[in-house]
């Protein structure tokens, strides 16, 4: 999965206006958009042989897992899989994965759909720090 194009994103939100947001966003720009409200439900989705080539997770999530402990159980499930980021609250020293972005609430979903865009080409995105 290292730099191919991304056609198939995992979204995971806890706050639905901004999960069904998001997922219309990415969905018009041609994505197909898989949903989960939690972690659990994130990783129950990842453990199968459904596509997904990115994780774009809150950090804040309901339940024991947060974003940063979702996305290193996910990349242990699937070691290429991409990931972005996403929280709206200042707190712990962001954890990213080598290769992943970061983004803070309020973002333009124009600039996270360019970000995903960019992980098909030959440069990589850079990585934004919090």
């Amino acid at each position: 999965m290292g730099g191919g194009r991304v056609e198939n994103v995992l979204v995971v939100e806890d706050e639905v206006l901004l999960l069904d947001l998001v997922t219309a966003e990415l969905e018009d720009a041609g994505l197909t958009v898989l949903q989960a409200d939690n972690a659990n439900a994130a990783l129950g989705m990842l453990a199968t042989d459904t596509p997904v080539d990115l994780l774009f997770t809150d950090i804040r999530l309901p339940g024991p897992m947060d974003g940063w402990t979702l996305a290193e159980a996910a990349l242990k499930l699937r070691p290429g899989l991409k990931v972005i980021y996403a929280t709206g609250f200042a707190g712990d020293a962001p954890r990213l994965a080598p290769g992943s972005l970061f983004f803070t609430k309020p973002y333009r979903p124009s600039a996270v759909i360019a970000a995903i865009a960019a992980f098909g080409t030959a440069e990589p995105p850079s990585p934004a720090v919090p």
